[in-house]
């Protein structure tokens, strides 16, 4: 079956809790977040990510930082209902931030068993919702 590709869909952060476990605030340093998020559209339901985020610190002038993380999402893709979970590496910077993803091999339980896919998110920093595409088989 080949693979459906689905035009931009909504994610909303529902909590954001971060801390320092590296370094110090102003310089080079790495923080561990926890996030919850609320997704609609060929996604429906609501994960939690754990992220690892580099900050290179005051002055550094390059833009974009990067950040792996694993995202478990708990909810329906197209109707079929489950779990997945979800592997980012994401881009951010002052204005926003963006990610590539894919469904981590052998992650799905329930009708979302034998998911595979990819995607991209991304958005305005502040902004209360932002989009996604996902390209997904089962």
């Amino acid at each position: 079956m080949p693979g459906r590709v689905v035009p931009m869909n909504t994610f909303t952060t529902k909590n954001w809790e971060e801390k320092i476990v590296s370094g110090s605030e102003g310089g080079p340093r790495v923080a561990y977040a926890r996030a919850t998020f609320a997704y609609s559209g060929v996604i429906e339901g609501e994960s939690t990510c754990d992220l690892l985020l580099y900050y290179a610190g005051e002055g550094y002038e390059s833009g974009e930082t990067t950040s792996p993380s694993f995202e478990r999402f708990e909810g329906k893709v197209e109707g079929r209902e489950g779990t997945v979970i979800i592997r980012h590496e994401y881009t951010f910077d002052a204005k926003g931030m963006a990610s590539t993803f894919t469904v981590v091999p052998g992650s799905g339980t329930g009708e979302l068993a034998g998911i595979t896919g990819s995607g991209t998110s991304g958005g305005a920093l502040g902004e209360d919702k932002m989009g996604y595409t996902f390209e997904y088989a089962f």
